[in-house]
């Protein structure tokens, strides 16, 4: 069995029309995404398709419940293998209620991992302004950090960041020195990043990365901006798989909802998410055969680690 897994999270990215005037993953440019794909794109009309290292599939986040998908319920069931807009009676977001978190605090992926022995860990670095609005209450965690947290799992800070043991949320660092005014952060460039990532992940059984930029790139509307996130994201994707042995191990995108590909709604979409899988074939195979909604992810990953039998309880 391969020895590693990488669960790149991307807020807020549905499988969107091949059309370049609403869609910007049918118009950035992508070299090192349309290598993997063999000249495919991530939109709908080119899933599912699998190819000599990518298995490309499409999962429903709307799991049978009416109205729009939320962040909240989305990572919750992605994390949890449980129907949580059901449980709850709809979709919830951005940040966990309380039942959500009750949820969360009983059952969640991370928690799931360490218990059968699994090294885990979230590679995002969080700012110490960050760790004071939690603590003073002005501010929720959002239902991944909730969910490592409530598992123990450390959540990284500054001194992780300016140590190389975390990535910042946007890969290089340009946040942390213009947002958060943090002149002396370490900075890389998107490929350096990549290679970052990949040596990080590798330290553990189980690594996972929350890229919410391009949710926030769905709301703004703007076309130049999401196709310039896109852009550095696949600078990233450069570097992580120069870096990553893909004959042992496997790297999971997906989504908890749509946004950034239909550039003509601020609001989210109701499109399927993109499950691509990266590794060999047989080991894509296995994990991607009963993945066919969000609350199948989890499950999923258990099984790759061969603690399927514990997902109950």
């Amino acid at each position: 069995m391969s020895n590693h897994f990488l669960f790149i999270f991307l807020d807020g990215v549905g499988l969107g029309k091949n059309d370049p005037v609403i869609n910007p993953f049918a118009r950035a440019v992508m070299p090192s995404l349309s290598n993997l794909l063999e000249g495919k794109k991530m939109v709908a009309s080119d899933s599912p398709s699998v190819g000599r290292k990518y298995s490309l599939s499409a999962i429903d986040a709307m799991l049978g419940i009416p109205g729009m998908p939320q962040s909240a319920t989305g990572q919750a069931s992605l994390l949890s293998g449980l129907n949580v807009p059901q449980i709850i009676g709809g979709h919830y977001g951005p940040k966990p209620n309380d039942a959500i978190s009750a949820l969360l605090s009983k059952r969640n992926l991370f928690q799931k991992l360490s218990s059968g022995g699994k090294s885990v860990c979230l590679l995002n670095a969080y700012p110490q302004r960050f760790f004071d609005s939690i603590n003073s209450g002005r501010r929720l965690l959002s239902a991944i950090p909730y969910a490592a947290d409530s598992a123990g799992v450390p959540l990284k800070n500054t001194d992780d960041y300016y140590s190389g043991r975390a990535l910042s949320a946007d890969f290089t660092g340009k946040g942390w020195r213009g947002h958060l005014n943090m002149q002396d952060a370490p900075l890389y460039t998107p490929v350096e990043a990549g290679e970052k990532m990949a040596t990080l992940a590798a330290m553990y059984d189980f690594a996972f990365f929350e890229y919410w930029l391009s949710d926030y790139a769905g709301h703004a509307q703007d076309m130049e901006a999401a196709c310039n996130l896109l852009e550095e994201f696949d600078g990233m994707f450069k570097g992580l798989l120069m870096q990553w042995d893909t004959q042992e191990n496997l790297i999971f995108i997906t989504s908890d909802h749509g946004n950034m590909e239909d550039l003509s709604t601020h609001r989210h979409t109701q499109n399927l998410v993109p499950a691509l899988v990266i590794g060999e074939a047989r080991t894509r195979h296995s994990f991607t055969e009963t993945l066919h909604s969000l609350v199948d992810v989890t499950p999923s990953i258990l099984k790759y680690f061969g603690l399927v039998d514990k997902m109950t309880g």
